[in-house]
């Protein structure tokens, strides 16, 4: 990818901020978008050093305004934009009959609004680019997991929503891609809303033995460039959504138990 105008959100830290080291070479132009804008001006300083025009822009994704603001400081900058990658995201750990519903409300308007709102003020000039409006979804888009209702809704949200502007505009030579990471380290776990809304603040699961935020940086930019329409990254993932199609009871069972352990080693 060379000489492209590229939007992140959730570059902070994370899948975002691995997106942004490897896109900040070859003439790119970057965006990067979070709501924490002391950490995403400490990525912009890494960046720059490689003597890549890169500008940050506090943006809360479950705003509109913001999200609008987002798009039109982008344009105001650098006149276009040839991808928008909407990579933020936040995820929850409770039982949905004791979640408070401010929480789901939290996840979905985050998760699913932010990627609507970017979408729609970014589309005219990804037409006018012919570029690439990107999703980083999940295995949870595909199959509901357990103690994350509101985040595989959002993700089931995402998925359905992009493949709807994919489908719109077959002719537009617009490319979406749908990105489904496995497991990936970063800092989702550790922020994930318990049922009172506050984060859970340490990973139930051993983080080492998951994908790298580079590795999945990585694989996500190979499939911009093959414009790709759907990318999921993880064996494991590959697994279950083909025993999942063939044999779903069985899917189910083996998601629950897999949870059920996630559940005990908390205890």
């Amino acid at each position: 990818m060379k000489n492209k105008v590229i939007i992140i959100t959730g570059a902070s830290s994370g899948i975002g901020e691995a997106l942004a080291f490897a896109l900040a070479k070859n003439g790119n132009k970057l965006v990067l978008a979070a709501r924490n804008i002391g950490k995403l001006d400490a990525v912009i300083e890494k960046i720059k050093e490689n003597n890549i025009k890169a500008i940050s822009i506090e943006t809360d994704m479950s705003k509109g305004d913001d999200c609008k603001n987002l798009i039109e400081k982008t344009i105001a900058e650098f006149g276009r934009i040839d991808v928008l990658i909407n990579n933020a995201g936040i995820s929850m750990r409770a039982l949905f009959n004791e979640a408070d519903l401010e929480v789901i409300k939290t996840v979905m308007n985050t998760n699913f609004w932010g990627t609507v709102y970017c979408t729609k003020y970014a589309l005219p000039y990804l037409l006018k680019s012919k570029g690439s409006l990107v999703g980083v979804s999940s295995i949870a888009g595909h199959i509901g997991l357990p103690e994350r209702s509101a985040y595989s809704a959002s993700k089931f949200a995402i998925n359905g929503f992009l493949e709807s502007i994919r489908n719109e505009n077959l002719e537009n030579d617009l490319h979406v891609l749908i990105a489904c990471p496995g497991f990936t380290a970063s800092n989702i776990r550790k922020s994930a809303l318990t049922k009172d809304g506050t984060e859970q603040a340490e990973s139930p699961r051993n983080e080492q033995k998951m994908m790298t935020a580079k590795m999945v940086a990585e694989r996500i930019i190979c499939a911009i460039d093959c414009r790709k329409d759907s990318l999921i990254m993880s064996t494991n993932g590959k697994l279950i959504l083909f025993i999942n199609r063939f044999f779903p009871k069985l899917a189910k069972r083996l998601v629950f138990n897999h949870f059920k352990k996630e559940k005990k080693s908390k205890q």
